[in-house]
């Protein structure tokens, strides 16, 4: 199980990998990295998805400046004591319930 506390204070010392996809998503839905590390730091883990290779990942749900809702999914590397941003976006409302954690049916 990944710790957001883990994920957190490896974004305090400026040990992170953001892969390209989760670049490429940043820019699509007009998020700046700033504010989705901020998010984290205030974020919850809603998801865990432990059989992810080649580290386990989570979904963490945090807020912005203007406290709207962002998603993004992290992976933890112990061994180097770094997070890897994998993806991150806006929730749709069409997808997830107003809690922005309950994905709809």
């Amino acid at each position: 199980m990944i710790i957001i506390n883990s994920i957190i204070e490896a974004i305090k010392i400026n040990r992170i990998r953001i892969t390209d996809h989760a670049d490429e998503e940043a820019q699509a839905d007009n998020l700046s990295f700033e504010e989705i590390f901020t998010s984290v730091l205030r974020g919850e883990v809603i998801e865990q998805y432990p059989d992810d290779k080649p580290y386990p990942s989570c979904l963490i749900l945090g807020r912005n400046f203007k406290n709207e809702p962002i998603h993004s999914v992290w992976a933890y590397n112990a061994e180097a004591n770094a997070s890897v941003l994998i993806t991150t976006y806006r929730p749709d409302p069409k997808k997830w319930m107003e809690d922005w954690k309950t994905r709809r049916k």
